[in-house]
Parts: C-alpha cells; structure tokens; sequence
C-alpha cells in the first residue's frame, strides 16, 4: 500500500539557518519511514546555494529534490518552511513551519499566512505566542471602512530546533586559532545585520562596545572572537565589518583596548564544533534583542562551557536560569535604522542592562570555575531534552495526532479475463432425420 506524500518546500540547499533547519526537519520525517517525501527547494534571501553538495553527510537528500515545481497531482501533506507571509495552501493537509518573529508583534501578512495553513510548527514558545497574539484591524480597500479585524488562533505545536549531538559535543579541537595570542576568549556567533550600533537585531555593535568598555586599561584582558558577516563572504563584506569594528573602538576613550578577533565566511559543522571547543574559547557571548530559537546558543551549550545572553525570547525555552546566565533588561521600541516590512516599528524587542552585562563579562573572566560547573548541567539539560532524535520524536507525535485519515487505494481483485478470441463456442449437435434412397 502506498504511504501519503509528503511535499515539503523549504531553503535545503543554502548556507542558512532555514537551511540547517529545513534538512533536520527533512531528515526527521524521511527517518519516520512513514511518508513518501518529496522536497521543493527554494532560496533563501542572498544566502549562497549548493550546501548538498558540498556536504557529503547530506547527499543522501538529492535524490528527493524536485527537479521541476510543477506537481502531477495534489500531495496528501504539503508543508513549508519559512516566513508566514509566505504560507500558501497546497495540499489536502497543510503544515506552516517557521522560527517566527524575534519582536513583540508579528505583521499582518503573517497572521493571514498563518490563517491558510491547517497547522503551524514554532520553532518557540515566543514564536507561536506572537504570532497569536499579533492583532491587527482589517479595513476595506477600496473604501478604508473596518471590516473586522486579522487574528490567528489556529491549531499549533512547538517543534524546537533539535541539534545533531553525534556532531556537537565536547572534542579536543585542532581549529587553528594561533592569531588570537589570548588564553580566555569569548566567542559571538551569528549575523550582524541592519541597524545603528547598539540597534541591530543581534546587538554584535553594543556587545563589542561593552566588552570595549569593561577591559579597557585592565592589565589582564580577554579576547572577543566574532564569527559574523553581513550578507556574505565577500572581501568586500569582510572589510564593512572590520570597518564597523575600528568605528566603536574609536568611541573608546583609551587606548589600551582588549582584542577583538574576526572569523569570516563559511563552515561546516565540524568546523564550527571545533572553533566551540577550542581550549581558548571559554564561553559564549551574545546580547540579543531577540531569537525565533537561536540555533549557535544551543549548539554551544553542549560543549559544556558558559553562555552569558538576554533573558528573553525562543532561547530562554532550552537555556535553564539556574546553569546558564541570562540578563535583566526591557523591552523597548524597534529603532527606525532596524526596521523593515517584518520588523515593524511599532513592535518590541529586549534591550539588555549593560551594567549587568559588563558585571557579568568581568565575572566569568576571573570566577571562571563556578561557571563551567554550573555549564556541565546545562550540557546536560540540552543533550537529554534537545537533541535531533528528540525532535524527531515530537515530529512522530504531532504528525500522529494531527494528521487526518487519508482515504486509502483499495486494489480491487477482478476476475481473470480471457483475450479475445480464447473462447470457445459449442455448438449443439444436431441430429439430422435418416435420409432414405430415392429409387431412380
């Protein structure tokens, strides 16, 4: 019997964080063995394609890649991955899976994605709880008259980000860090994206200012390792970020300043498990103003060393207070340099205490064995509830439980026909009167 295909539309093939998600979740669901998947690829944004192939682990997924997006028929499942605005029902049953929003309100165009959709997967509580609670009025748009108004509160999961941990663990790390001539570095890992310094979404400015500002004129200092970029790796985008650096520093009234080291461009997961491993990193560093999930944190953790972040938003789902340190701060409107048609400017998002933050950096620096302690449980914590074959369990569950019946194809048994011309036709005997002689 067949098994219902499954049509999954999702940016699998690029150097992005929807791309990692996209082949975890189609990985899941092929290990499912219960589906019949079939996957759509799309871009995502300027983010280079051609991750499969370049990816030996990954190979296995190209013979599932459609080569065309046309479809022959209606699948049972289609599902997509990526922002809501872009849902669009396909399928007889439709999954909406995204990481959401890192604000307090979500766009309209969202929560009316959201509306064709059958179900939603959040990669976060703060994803689905945004999204549900983004209202907006709905106005005539030939007359601007109300016409009610634009909300969601459709059927939903939570579906975290599970992480690979045969990958991400505690290695000995050959990484070549020789440059950075520090023995305690903190790491930063993510995109530095629009906005004024102190304004973008990741906050990469404001951390490398308040690191800044609390080593400087020490005699003993840490290191800052930015793993970063913009929009690519050109060396054209290397120099913007490099240029972005020298510009902070030139907001530091000393002169005797702490190191600031830069990793640009792509790598592969064994890489990057080697640069969180490696003896001079010590811990990871990011004052986000807000995360769908925050995939990097997550990955980190399960080297067992500590994390110093914000206290709010999709991370604060697998970072437990009591092992990790989460800072204070508040919430506080999107500024105008950061704002674009999904970050809207009436919306919210966490704005760290730097005080705290600077408390923190010095803390960690010269009380170091308290917190590798308190980061062991946290390691602990996310290998046992975090992990890929975790997710896929949950995926297993969902799937289960909100799945409709499929009508089945019944194979019909019709009896044997015979070719034409087989039959044979008897025909009754007849028996014919004597016939008498007629005498001449």
């Amino acid at each position: 019997m067949s098994k219902p295909v499954f049509v999954i539309s999702c940016p699998i093939d690029t150097y992005s964080g929807y791309g990692a998600r996209s082949r975890d979740i189609v990985k899941a669901v092929v290990e499912l063995e219960k589906y019949d998947v079939k996957v759509l690829p799309q871009k995502w944004g300027s983010t280079p394609f051609g991750f499969i192939k370049n990816h030996s682990e990954w190979k296995f997924l190209e013979p599932l890649l459609l080569q065309s997006p046309q479809l022959s028929s209606q699948p049972e499942i289609w599902a997509q991955i990526t922002v809501p605005n872009e849902f669009q029902k396909v399928g007889k049953y439709n999954i909406g899976i995204t990481a959401g929003i890192e604000t307090t309100i979500a766009p309209a165009e969202w929560v009316e994605g959201c509306q064709r959709m059958d179900l939603i997967l959040g990669s976060s509580k703060h994803t689905i709880d945004v999204l549900k609670n983004s209202k907006f009025e709905k106005r005539n748009k030939q007359t601007n008259q109300p016409e009610g108004h634009i909300i969601w509160d459709g059927n939903s999961e939570i579906m975290f980000e599970g992480v690979d941990t045969e990958m991400y663990k505690p290695i000995k790390s050959t990484f070549d860090l020789s440059n950075v001539k520090e023995s305690f570095a903190y790491l930063f890992v993510g995109h530095w994206m629009q906005g004024d310094i102190g304004e973008d979404r990741k906050n990469v400015g404001l951390m490398i200012k308040a690191f800044f500002e609390t080593f400087k004129n020490k005699s003993n200092k840490p290191a800052l390792i930015l793993k970063t970029s913009q929009v690519g790796s050109s060396y054209i985008d290397r120099n913007a970020i490099i240029e972005k650096i020298k510009a902070i520093k030139a907001t530091c009234k000393s002169k005797n300043l702490p190191n600031v080291y830069l990793l640009h461009g792509e790598f592969t997961n064994k890489e990057m498990n080697e640069i969180y491993n490696h003896s001079k990193v010590k811990a990871m560093v990011n004052l986000t103003k807000g995360e769908g999930f925050g995939r990097p944190l997550l990955e980190f953790s399960l080297t067992n060393k500590p994390i110093l972040t914000t206290n709010w938003s999709g991370h604060t789902d697998y970072l437990n207070p009591e092992f990790t340190t989460l800072l204070n701060g508040a919430l506080k409107e999107v500024h105008p340099s950061a704002a674009n048609n999904m970050l809207l400017r009436e919306a919210q998002w966490f704005n760290v205490d730097t005080g705290q933050a600077g408390h923190y950096l010095k803390d960690i620096f010269t009380n170091y064995k308290k917190y590798k302690d308190l980061a062991k449980r946290q390691g602990f914590h996310s290998r046992s509830n975090f992990s890929f074959e975790k997710m896929k369990e949950k995926m297993d569950e969902v799937l289960t439980k909100r799945l409709p019946e499929f009508p089945k194809e019944v194979q019909l048994k019709l009896p044997k026909l015979k070719k034409v011309g087989e039959t044979k036709i008897e025909l009754p005997k007849l028996k014919l009167p004597k016939l008498k002689k007629v005498e001449a």
